[in-house]
């Protein structure tokens, strides 16, 4: 009989993590401080520093993503290491193994899940589990993380805090059922693939789990701009024709199917609508504006409305069938298969340091707060800095 795949997976999270995969975990720290410092005024409501902070990463829509999983593993598997691990290296092992579970599990749901379920949310107890457990418990954490995944889109359709509060349950959930693990309670081995598992409730047909030698967390993306991730390949491409002085009206959209069933906006009328309207992410570069966060408020949103009315957008089916293992799109005319930010077009390290000190501002944090940050992040050895960092910025 086949090994159970939580069985397989936590034997794939017992490998050694590399100094390469730590460094590249820092910039990802760094990544979600940055989103969590620009999101610090949002009206979100929680307990301490720790959990608000939880709530406030995915805020801006500014958090890394993984494209074959159409997940974020940043908000989720962040605040479910801080506080849980002493040294600074434990803690970077325990984000790269959760990165890891996160995105095998993700990797995993088709487009009947994705269609239904929110796989940062459905996924993401996988991972914050495998961040929070020791691996003699970790197969009995990541099944009883996963006999309880759930999170609707439907969210989406109504105004509110439920993207926020599904990762909030994510983290809490994979804590929690480490935490049961590891005081000897044994958890189910096949909640993904069992004939009353997660596939068969969620899934027309699940994907196989993809398990090699080498860290997932290197196949994520930064999001350099303040919109939905389905928007950005149109926003580069319009920035390069902007660049070379050849975006004018009309604006032509072409791109995969999900970037118009969620992104299809011509009207928003609050600033999460902005964020997720393909039609004001055109005009906010057609305007000469760099999708930073004030480009989606309401003020922009009433500002850009003739701009928007002169951008159309179809599907093309052969970007689609290159989504989700490529993100693309044509404006009027010039195609970009992979956007700035993807591992096959990289960001560096200065440009992601440029974005925490952009956000800290939106944030209303003092240039300094920006370099405490990096300073942390990047060349801290001590993991307490971090929450003490995050009490400072949200109490």
């Amino acid at each position: 009989m086949t090994e159970p795949l939580l069985v397989q997976l936590a034997t794939s999270l017992a490998r050694p993590v590399g100094e390469s995969e730590r460094k590249r975990a820092r910039l990802h720290l760094l990544d979600w401080l940055a989103c969590v410092a620009g999101a610090r005024r949002a009206e979100l409501f929680a307990g301490d520093a720790l959990q608000r902070a939880t709530l406030l990463g995915n805020v801006l829509e500014m958090d890394d993503v993984h494209r074959r999983g159409r997940l974020h593993p940043g908000p989720v598997i962040w605040p479910a290491v801080i506080g849980a691990h002493g040294a600074m290296d434990n803690l970077l092992d325990a984000a790269v193994r959760g990165y890891e579970a996160m995105i095998a599990v993700g990797e995993t749901f088709d487009d009947e899940h994705y269609a239904h379920f929110h796989p940062t949310a459905t996924a993401g107890v996988f991972g914050a589990a495998a961040a929070s457990a020791s691996q003699g418990a970790m197969h009995s954490a990541l099944g009883f993380a996963g006999s309880v995944s759930g999170g609707l889109w439907q969210m989406r359709h109504e105004a509110g805090a439920g993207k926020q509060w599904h990762v909030l349950h994510a983290v809490a959930t994979g804590r929690r059922a480490a935490a049961f693990a590891a005081m000897g309670n044994v958890g189910p081995t096949r909640v993904l693939e069992g004939p009353q598992g997660l596939y068969a409730a969620t899934c027309a047909k699940a994907r196989p789990m993809r398990l090699g030698t080498s860290w997932k967390i290197s196949e994520v993306s930064f999001k350099p701009w303040a919109a939905c991730r389905h928007a950005h390949p149109a926003i580069d491409a319009a920035m390069e024709l902007r660049a070379k002085g050849m975006l004018r009206p009309p604006f032509h959209v072409e791109t995969y199917a999900d970037a118009l069933v969620f992104c299809d906006r011509p009207s928003p009328t609050s600033e999460i609508e902005a964020k997720f309207s393909l039609q004001h992410a055109l005009a906010v570069v057609a305007d000469g504006r760099n999708a930073v966060p004030g480009d989606f408020t309401m003020d922009a949103v009433g500002a850009l409305a003739h701009l928007r009315a002169q951008v159309d957008i179809v599907e093309d089916s052969a970007i689609s069938a290159r989504y989700a293992a490529h993100f693309g799109a044509r404006v009027n005319g010039l195609e970009l298969i992979d956007t700035r930010g993807d591992p096959e077009r990289p960001i560096d390290e200065a440009t992601i340091v440029n974005k925490m000190s952009t956000l800290a501002r939106w944030g209303g944090l003092q240039p300094a707060e920006a370099e405490r940050a990096r300073a942390v992040a990047l060349e801290g050895n001590d993991a307490e800095a971090i929450s003490t960092l995050l009490e400072s910025w949200l109490a």
